[in-house]
């Protein structure tokens, strides 16, 4: 195969961004796009050189040009677009999570293998250099045994309230905590296997929209690790960044200190107030997309040319799920959840 026929289901907040790399890509062939907003479907098809649109997905599936897909629909809304690429023999990358049950994941898992289709999971963040270098510390021992992991993974309330259109059908668990979830999975090499879990309801429901302020987590992982996680998106606009990213690995031999959000590398200072440009997730550098938010669909093309498993797989999107269920039937309960 010279080049992959690649298609992309949902260009909306993240969507436009596989249709960004895919463009970049010299393996990648841009065949279609799909968006129920049928301005943004065109205006992204045209944007990045794709040869069509359209608002149906399944007309998307029924092209012979298509040997891959992304599907970037919101959370809620990946199993039936899954499962049917799957059924069409395309290959998959799904945004995270997964999807949001088990039951969910685990039939978009099958269809996959039934079909022989590749499958990976968007965690992108599999492909940060802080992580990666954070990782390969663990792995080699330099800081030890790992005891405590902390991660704080935050949004400003804009997100909730102008970003997303469908947030009171989601939970920042899903848009954000299946990021930290699986960040933790695979720095450790460890499952969790208890999850207690802290939710309140006061600013979000008080402006109409039924979802959850924040989610505090503490998770047991089964080598003995203990990690803390913090979820929020109702943090002020005021803030520089509209994400606050950040985490602290604590091992027997030493600490690792990451902030991805406030690094301090660009500060910038203007009229329109202070901000900390993004210089590693998905940036421009002479006229070229580079970055982590790239290479992970780089990454997703190079495994379908090769015939190799992707470094985030759907057992990997299955886990995150589990745990972030658990996650929230103990906010519901107010008790620990066994996994």
């Amino acid at each position: 195969m010279e080049k992959v026929g690649v298609g992309v289901i949902g260009v909306g907040t993240f969507g436009e961004v596989h249709a960004l790399a895919y463009s970049a890509h010299p393996n990648a062939e841009c065949v279609m796009v799909c968006d129920i907003d049928e301005q943004r479907a065109k205006a992204v098809c045209e944007k990045y050189g794709f040869k069509g649109w359209t608002t149906n997905y399944r007309e998307l599936l029924e092209r012979d040009d298509i040997h891959a897909v992304s599907v970037a629909t919101p959370d809620f809304a990946h199993r039936q677009i899954a499962v049917d690429a799957a059924e069409a023999k395309k290959h998959l990358l799904v945004e995270k999570p997964l999807a949001t049950s088990v039951e969910d994941c685990e039939a978009i898992i099958e269809a996959a293998r039934r079909n022989g289709v590749t499958l990976m999971v968007d965690f992108h963040n599999r492909f940060n250099p802080a992580f990666v270098r954070t990782k390969e510390a663990i792995d080699s021992g330099e800081v030890g045994q790992p005891l405590l992991i902390a991660v704080r993974l935050n949004d400003t309330i804009f997100v909730p309230t102008k970003m997303l259109s469908w947030s009171g059908k989601s939970t920042v668990a899903w848009f954000l905590g299946s990021h930290v979830i699986d960040l933790i999975r695979w720095l450790t090499g460890a499952e969790v296997k208890r999850v207690y879990t802290v939710t309140r309801s006061t600013l979000l429901k008080g402006m109409g929209i039924d979802t959850p302020d924040f989610f505090v987590s503490t998770l047991e992982l089964d080598n003995g690790c203990v990690a803390t996680v913090e979820n929020c998106w109702v943090i002020s606009e005021s803030s520089p960044n509209v994400y606050d990213f950040k985490c602290e690995v604590v091992g027997t031999s030493g600490t690792i200190f990451i902030d991805t959000s406030h690094h301090g590398m660009v500060e910038k200072y203007t009229q329109c107030g202070a901000s900390y440009p993004d210089v590693i997730a998905n940036v421009t550098v002479h006229g070229k997309p580079v970055g982590f938010a790239i290479a992970s669909i780089h990454h997703f093309v190079e495994c379908i040319m090769s015939g190799t498993q992707p470094v985030a797989s759907g057992f990997d999107g299955l886990q995150a799920t589990r745990v972030i269920t658990a996650m929230e039937e103990s906010a519901r309960l107010g008790t620990p959840i066994e996994l």
